[in-house]
Formats: structure tokens, C-alpha cells, sequence
């Protein structure tokens, strides 16, 4: 197979890791491999890997920060010849599995091979029928629209700007409807691509694909499970509340002709096309009398904050705690607004574009409070990527796929009133009696979201176990929306719908049980470092900014990449070993008091 025109050194290297795993030309039986042939065979695939995501990163940079039809098309050719050699190096890492190794060598391949979250069946005819049914899946969604009753094309994007900010239950329902029409001619495509997902996780020696997803968290795929049911457990008494006083005031509103008080929440309803978070209907649910003292949008335009001030002061944050300052090329390469001469893609992202010093941030950043936070966030992701870059190629990464994300969260959550005043952004901080509207806006965002962050993934399992039957889908999913998160379809929905395919991680195959952890793990590691920062106020008041201590504490955890199971970083970090939800509990505090009280007399459940 001829995997590129001219022998370039990436070409040697994979001809080198491939021959020595025995998928050469060569037809007689290979030998039996040896811990020797192991080592070999991740030096040279680590060698790989690193050269070929440093193109395939630059190709991409290219492409989100100027697109035409030939960055596209680079970026799709580097990002296809990436994922074709970590097929094949991830399957011929599975010739290793019976060898007794040493523990970081055996950690190695294990990571190799969990490297996929599409794994291809090595049938060449499968493997492209696998890549042709993801590109088509993600082109049905990427061209949605619908054409509303008034003759009006929208996109996903302008539905979502009015499903945020409409109040009339008729205009939500024909959006909510509408946007679902582009998700069922995918159902016969996804059904097919469980089919051939579930035949490459075979391969790698796993019984489905969730099983392989499962088994990316240093513990049994079962194990997992039970602790994933586990954490929400514990923040569930929590949503509770908020769901209860959610659906009455929505039923204050709207009637409860349309929302029932004693039935889940039609989904229409929640100011989000999947009514995943609920932030944009604080004006029907928030508490009165809530205004924080100061709106730090204005402040920023008053202190004369342009976008580049906004990174440099979140840069600050960092330094102040003991980290190097961003390297001169962060600066010159970053994207920090939209250009006028070209279209780019605007949507906020860290970058590491050579494993080493060159990262970046891409943001069209405007000047509000809420994108302050922002930037916080994804300075947080490139802290923990310059943080882990003296780690070997295979433990690049975080300690487990929901530590990225919560870093960046975590910093954010240190952008408090304490913060503003000590960058000179307030002149004072408000009365923590003020508090009470920050703790509703956030709980409407990150408590809410919680449990649709954990069912996704339980309905992708169940159907990639067969669990779930392809006769299924629909009813199991609407089924797990209302068993976990109180949330109902606002019409009749059958089988000749395929609601799951109208959320992107679906058709995109993106593992989502990676963002509830982010949301269990930022609480935890907000209320730890607090702690060592030796901060003994409120938790949702903390800030870590100037806390050397914490600051020596994080650089510990985030260096450790990949290298070690995640309950280690956590412990270095925390000092405990196990994920613990009751910090979210401790943060909404004073918001489930409120609740509680609001809750009186009503009746709450579904």
C-alpha cells in the first residue's frame, strides 16, 4: 500500500513501525514477538505519530484561520492520512497484548490502540465504508437548515439565537421540529457505521465500540459505569431543585396547560435547541432583586480593554501563579479577532501545533464579561500543553479525556468578584448577599447540563452493545432524556425520527462522557486548590490568583500528562484518588437553600 508519493522521513519511519509488526509483503508466518519487538515498535510509532500531527495540526490551523476550497481540501487530506496510520498502528499494537511488559511500555499501547474513537474494520473495502458514511453524516448535519412556516431559510446557528431569546411556545416548537428534520435520513447510516465501529473495536480485541470507550479511564469498562452512576448520584439532589423551581416558573409563564407540574419539562421550552443547558431563560427563572453590583462588560469598556488587553490580563493570571509567561510566537501567531479580508472559524479553541512551544489560541473575541471567562478558560488548555511536552508522544494529552476541560473550567471559575477587584476591574466586592444570581446563572449552565452530559454516551452504549436495537433508537433516547433529566419531546415522536442525530456528537461520533467529568472534576479541583491557596471563604467566592502554593500544586498534576492513571494526577492534585461531585454541592450552596425555599408547597419529580 502506498501511503505517500515520495519518501519523506514519516514515510521510512511508518514502512519501519509497520514491517516490524508484521505487515509487510511478506507472507510466511512472522516470528513470535518479543518485548524487544515492542519497544521498537512504539519508539518508531511515537516517532510517527509526533511528525505526522505537527502537518496535520498546521494543516488544520491553515484551514479554520483562512478558508478556501484548497486549505480545505489540505486539511482533509493531512487529517485522513493521520487517521489511516493510526489504524493501522493501532491495530498491529493488538500483537502485543499477551507479552508481559513493562508497566509505561504496556500504557503505551494501550493508548495506541484506544487512540480511535471510529475504529475501521482492516477490510479495505469496510475501512472506506466506514470513512465515506462518517464524512456523509457530518455533511448532513453541517449543510442542516430548516425553512421555517414564513418561507425563511435558517441555519442551526440563527435557530439557536431565537430559541434563546423567543417567549413564544409556538415560534420554539416549529424551530424545535424543524431542526430535527435533518436527522432522519441519517438513521440508516448510523446504523451501518455502529455495524462497522463495532466490527474494528472487535479487532483491537473488545467486545463494541462502548466497551472500547469505556476501557480509556484506568479501570474496567463495568467499573467505570458504576462510578459515572455514582457522581450523579450525588449531584442529582441538586438538579432536582432546580429542576423543580425551573419547570414552575416555566409554568408561570407558559401555562400549565403546556408545562404540566407534575410531568417532565417539554424540551421546546429551556432556551436550547437540545436543552442542554438552561442560561438563556435566567430572565423567567432567576432570582429578583439579583443584580451583582457591576456588569463586567462594562467595566472592561470603561478601563479601556481591547481584545489583546483581555489576553494579557488572563495571561497574568497564570504568571501570578508561578507559571512562565506565553512565548513571544503565542502572540504574533494567535487568531484574536475576526478578519475583515477572509472567513475563518470563529469558534474558541487552544492550539499546540508542534508538541512543544508553538501554541496558540483561535478566538473572534468580543469585549464582554462572558468571553473574559473565555479566554481564561482556553489559556488554561495551553498551560496544560506546554505543561506535559517533555512527555513522551503517547502521553501527551490529559489524565483522562475530562481533565482538559476541566482545567479550563477550573481557572475560569476562579474569575470571581475577589479576582475583578484585585486586577482593578471593581472598585469593590459586592456583599456576598448579592451573590444569589451568579450561583442561578451558572447552576442554569453547568448544573443543568450535567445529566444530558452523561446520558448521551449511556444511549451510544447501549446501542453499540445492542443493548438498544436499531427498532429502538428513538423511543430508548427520549426514554433516557426523561429518566435522567426530567426533559420530554413537546410532540409525539416514532420511529420515523432520529432525534439523537440533531445533536453534532452523535453523527460526529464524539464521545461526550468527557464533558460530565470536565463538569464533576472543575468543582473538585476548584474547592482543592482553594484549600491549599488557603482561602476560607465561600467556595463559589474563591479565587486561586497569586496563590503560589496552588500554583506549584497544579504545575505538578498538569506535567504529568497521560503518563500515569488518572486517579494519580487527581491525588497529586486533590489528594484523593476518587472523582467527588459533593464539591458542586458545596459551590451551590446558598442556590439549593434558595430553592429549597422557593420549592415549598410544590411538587417536585416527574
Amino acid at each position: 500500500m502506498r501511503l505517500f508519493t515520495r519518501a519523506t522521513p514519516i514515510a521510512l519511519a511508518i514502512t519501519a513501525a509497520l514491517s516490524l509488526a508484521g505487515c509487510g509483503n511478506d507472507q510466511t508466518k512472522a516470528p513470535q514477538a518479543t518485548p524487544e519487538d515492542a519497544a521498537q515498535f512504539v519508539q518508531q510509532a511515537e516517532a510517527t505519530l509526533a511528525e505526522l500531527s505537527v502537518e496535520a495540526s498546521r494543516a488544520e490551523w491553515i484551514y479554520q484561520t483562512y478558508i478556501t476550497e484548497d486549505t480545505a481540501s489540505l486539511a482533509a487530506d493531512s487529517g485522513e492520512k493521520y487517521t489511516a496510520i493510526t489504524v493501522e498502528l493501532a491495530h498491529q499494537a493488538a500483537q502485543f497484548d499477551e507479552l508481559t511488559l513493562d508497566p509505561q511500555l504496556r500504557r503505551k499501547l494501550d493508548k495506541l490502540k484506544l487512540a480511535l474513537t471510529l475504529p475501521a474494520p482492516l477490510d479495505a473495502d469496510q475501512n472506506a465504508e466506514l470513512a465515506k458514511i462518517s464524512a456523509d453524516l457530518g455533511g448532513m448535519y453541517g449543510k442542516g437548515k430548516y425553512t421555517t412556516n414564513a418561507g425563511k431559510m435558517l441555519t442551526l446557528p440563527a435557530m439557536g439565537q431565537i430559541m434563546a431569546s423567543s417567549r413564544d411556545a409556538d415560534e420554539l416548537l416549529e424551530l424545535w421540529q424543524g431542526w430535527r428534520e435533518v436527522s432522519p435520513p441519517m438513521r440508516p447510516l448510523y446504523q451501518r457505521q455502529v455495524e462497522l465501529a463495532n466490527a474494528g473495536a472487535q479487532g483491537l480485541g473488545f467486545d463494541d465500540l462502548g466497551q472500547m470507550w469505556r476501557s480509556n479511564y484506568d479501570m474496567g469498562p463495568d467499573a467505570f459505569s458504576t462510578e459515572l452512576d455514582r457522581l450523579w448520584g450525588q449531584v442529582k439532589p441538586l438538579y432536582d431543585s432546580l429542576h423543580c423551581h425551573v419547570r414552575a416558573k416555566l409554568g408561570e409563564h407558559y401555562g400549565e396547560e403546556v408545562v404540566a407540574p407534575d410531568q417532565p419539562i417539554p424540551a421546546h421550552l429551556l432556551g436550547n435547541m437540545w436543552a442542554q443547558s438552561w442560561g438563556n431563560i435566567y430572565d423567567l427563572v432567576g432570582p429578583q432583586n439579583a443584580d451583582p453590583g457591576f456588569d463586567l462588560t462594562e467595566q472592561l469598556a470603561v478601563h479601556n480593554y481591547d481584545e489583546k488587553d483581555m489576553v494579557k490580563a488572563a495571561e497574568g493570571f497564570f504568571t501570578s501563579l508561578g507559571f512562565e509567561p506565553l512565548p513571544e510566537t503565542f502572540w504574533r501567531r494567535s487568531q484574536f479577532v475576526q478578519p475583515r479580508d477572509r472567513d475563518v472559524v470563529c469558534h474558541a479553541s487552544a492550539w499546540d501545533l508542534d508538541n512543544k512551544d508553538d501554541i496558540r489560541i483561535k478566538m473572534c473575541i468580543q469585549r464582554t464579561g462572558e468571553e473574559f471567562a473565555v479566554i481564561h478558560h482556553e489559556l488554561g488548555h495551553n498551560i496544560y500543553q506546554r505543561a506535559y511536552k517533555d512527555q513522551p508522544t503517547l502521553f501527551q494529552g490529559s489524565a483522562n479525556d475530562g481533565f482538559h476541560e476541566a482545567l479550563g473550567d477550573t481557572v475560569a471559575l476562579s474569575v470571581t468578584p475577589k479576582y475583578l477587584k484585585q486586577m482593578g476591574l471593581i472598585d469593590q466586592v459586592p456583599d456576598e448577599s448579592a451573590d444569589l444570581g451568579l450561583l442561578m446563572k451558572m447552576a442554569l449552565d453547568k448544573v443543568a447540563f450535567i445529566p444530558f452530559g452523561l446520558l448521551v454516551d449511556q444511549w451510544r452504549w447501549q446501542v453499540f452493545s445492542g443493548q438498544i436495537t436499531p427498532e429502538q433508537y428513538n423511543q430508548a433516547w427520549w426514554q433516557l432524556r426523561e429518566k435522567y433529566q426530567g426533559v420530554k419531546a413537546p410532540v409525539a415522536r416514532t420511529e420515523a425520527d432520529f432525534d439523537p442525530g440533531a445533536k453534532y456528537h452523535v453523527p460526529g461520533n464524539t464521545p461526550y462522557t468527557r464533558y460530565f467529568l470536565a463538569h464533576i472534576l472543575q468543582f473538585q479541583l476548584h474547592r482543592s486548590l482553594c484549600e491549599t491557596a488557603g482561602d476560607e471563604g465561600s467556595i463559589h467566592r474563591c479565587s486561586i490568583y497569586g496563590s503560589d502554593d496552588a500554583g506549584k500544586v497544579l504545575a505538578k498534576g498538569l506535567e504529568m500528562g497521560a503518563s500515569q492513571p488518572w486517579q494519580d494526577t487527581l491525588e497529586v492534585m486533590t489528594g484523593s484518588r476518587d472523582m467527588d461531585a459533593t464539591a458542586i454541592i458545596d459551590y451551590f450552596a446558598p442556590l439549593q437553600q434558595w430553592l429549597d425555599e422557593q420549592n415549598q408547597g410544590r411538587q417536585c419529580g416527574w
